[in-house]
């Protein structure tokens, strides 16, 4: 195989994710067949402490920088991934973008829908520049058999739709508070502008924009203790249920989002069910090889079987079908996605399947400001 392309990567934000990434890059050899790989170049965290891990792992690391400007102005960056608070998204995302380097960004691309406002007129005034927003669980191998049976229209008649995504951590009260549960930083959308991208990459990328919302937030741990152990007031919502309704030229049906950080017993889980009229489907990361569906035409009987789906992935890897898809994989995936829109542009890239997009993030901010407004309304909100 000839020479792959290197695309030299700056990561801003060294945190969990950063480093969940940055070791995919070192997994590069897992994908066939691509022309181009992702090299760690240039890394930024107010924390030099996290410098360490990233110098131990990446010897291809020669900056290393408490000052995100010194990304931009480098010519060994071509890349970058970013994951700093909410607030901070509007300032430094667009200068990126002005600065010419690619963007892999974190949810929710801004505070508020004014601060996404702000990014969009950057991206474009800059369409040379790929941005996307991370989002990995569509990648999952089960994820993409319902989005292929959503495309071939094999439901039928939608009867109703569900996706959401769950944590139990927070159900601790003792846990220490961070920024995530400040509104100064985190934003008044609490645990949906985290997590709402999550669930609503699928129902945006198959045109399930909602025409209404009504939201139900929910506030349980009122106050945490900061660093110090004094206990301070904490203030964004724990929970959210969005009860949607999606009306198409071909569809009317409900649609239901959760995101929660309060739900117990839950780790990390990401699901989607879809029920319709000739076929239904469901999963759940939670059992991660396991595919629910329910074929049904007039007069059979109604039976969901289960089908353990193997290593099938949007971009072939060296591992053999019969084994399992996890975490790690689709964040390897993703990245796939991400610099293959870069190498090649999204018309030709190797796989069709491609990362959020600018645009989805501007419809996920449509409709958490419409949850908020439900909330404060006790109202269903039109879209």
């Amino acid at each position: 195989m000839p020479s792959r392309r290197q695309i030299r990567v700056g990561m801003i934000g060294l945190g969990l994710m950063g480093r969940e990434l940055a070791s995919a890059t070192a997994r590069w050899g897992h994908l066939l067949h691509l022309d181009f790989e992702p090299v760690i170049t240039a890394i930024c965290d107010t924390n030099p402490a996290l410098f360490g891990w990233f110098e131990t792992n990446f010897a291809s690391v020669t900056l290393k920088t408490s000052d995100y400007h010194d990304l931009l102005n480098s010519d060994q960056v071509d890349a970058i991934y970013c994951a700093v608070p909410h607030n901070l998204h509007a300032q430094v995302y667009t200068d990126i973008i002005r600065a010419g380097k690619h963007l892999l960004g974190e949810k929710p691309f801004g505070i508020d829908l004014e601060a996404n406002r702000q990014i969009q007129a950057v991206i474009a005034e800059h369409p040379e520049v790929v941005v996307a927003c991370s989002s990995e669980f569509p990648f999952f191998p089960a994820a993409q058999r319902i989005l292929r049976c959503i495309d071939e229209g094999r439901f039928g008649t939608i009867i109703e739709a569900h996706c959401g995504l769950l944590h139990s951590s927070d159900l601790d009260p003792t846990k220490k508070i961070n920024w995530k549960r400040m509104i100064e930083i985190n934003g008044e959308y609490g645990c949906m502008g985290d997590l709402g991208m999550h669930v609503l990459h699928i129902p945006l990328r198959v045109g399930w924009m909602p025409t209404s919302v009504h939201a139900t937030l929910h506030k349980i741990v009122n106050e945490r203790p900061n660093a110090a152990g004094k206990m301070v007031p904490c203030l964004t919502w724990d929970n959210a249920t969005l009860t949607c309704t999606v009306e198409t030229q071909e569809q009317h049906f409900p649609l239901t989002l959760q995101t929660y950080r309060i739900a117990p017993g839950e780790t990390n889980t990401w699901y989607l069910r879809v029920l319709g009229t000739n076929f239904s489907a469901e999963y759940s990361t939670k059992f991660p090889k396991t595919l629910r569906t329910m074929e049904y035409s007039p007069g059979r009987e109604q039976a969901w079987q289960t089908l353990d789906l193997g290593y099938e992935t949007v971009y072939p890897t060296i591992t053999g079908g019969i084994f399992e898809f996890g975490f790690s994989d689709s964040l390897l995936q993703m990245w796939a996605a991400f610099f293959d829109e870069m190498a090649h542009g999204r018309s030709s890239m190797a796989q069709k399947f491609y990362c959020a997009t600018p645009a989805e993030t501007l419809k996920h901010h449509e409709i958490l400001t419409a949850a908020l407004q439900s909330q404060a309304q006790k109202q269903v909100v039109a879209l």
